[in-house]
């Protein structure tokens, strides 16, 4: 098993920045990538953006490209998520997941492709 705590969360607004982090516990040798998704009121939950652990690489949704950015301590088991220029449509529930798929070196994009999901951060931009 693989737990995930995210923190970082708050109010902040239009045009500041927050970073969210989340720390990776027990069996993190099977986690090969790391992604934030992200679920406002009413809405299903997206893809933010992804990494993966040991090359690093980034994928990033359209909606955040420029203004978002994704890092990992590999020595912490942790990943950031830098968060700058916020809108009010940004303003969501924030979840970090942890994808076990080693045999691949594409990010993961979909929800069915992570495993375990931590319990989310709230993340709010007031105009």
């Amino acid at each position: 098993q693989v737990q995930l705590v995210e923190s970082g969360g708050g109010l902040v607004q239009a045009g500041g920045s927050l970073r969210l982090s989340c720390a990776a516990s027990g069996r993190t040798a099977s986690v090969y990538g790391m992604g934030w998704f992200r679920q406002a009121p009413g809405k299903e939950r997206e893809f933010v953006a992804g990494i993966r652990w040991l090359r690093g690489s980034t994928y990033y949704a359209d909606s955040v490209v420029g203004r978002f950015s994704i890092s990992r301590d590999n020595a912490k088991n942790t990943v950031y998520l830098q968060m700058n220029s916020l809108k009010p449509e940004d303003t969501a529930v924030y979840y970090c997941a942890a994808d076990r798929r080693p045999w691949t070196r594409t990010i993961a994009t979909t929800r069915d492709q992570y495993d375990y999901w931590g319990q989310g951060t709230q993340v709010t931009v007031s105009s």
